[in-house]
């Protein structure tokens, strides 16, 4: 079981990044993923998630921002963050819903 979160750094306000999780064949396949992230001194709270089929849900801060997709030949999911804002700094996570399983974080900071 692995899962494996990349893509992060500081990008000023109206920039663009793109999370890459790497997910071992075994959870990809068969799993629901999601990416969740968590700012200083808040819960940690789910940004979007994607399934098998394609469907997707994404929290109402980002939606119309950031594009969940995943890629079946590569076993990654991806999160396309668009016209961030400062309040989305966070660690993001990726998440696999049926393992319980928690990828490492990566940063994400946004400068006003």
């Amino acid at each position: 079981v692995q899962l494996q979160a990349s893509g992060g750094g500081l990008v000023q306000a109206g920039g663009s990044l793109r999370l890459s999780c790497a997910a071992s064949r075994s959870i990809f396949s068969i799993s629901t993923l999601a990416w969740y992230r968590q700012a200083p001194g808040k819960q940690r709270e789910l940004v979007a998630h994607i399934t098998t089929g394609g469907s997707t849900t994404y929290a109402v801060s980002v939606k119309g921002r950031f594009t969940i997709s995943r890629d079946n030949a590569e076993n990654t999911v991806y999160l396309q963050m668009n016209s961030l804002k400062p309040e989305d700094t966070a660690v993001y996570y990726c998440y696999a819903p049926m393992y319980k399983y928690w990828g490492q974080g990566t940063q994400v900071t946004v400068s006003s």
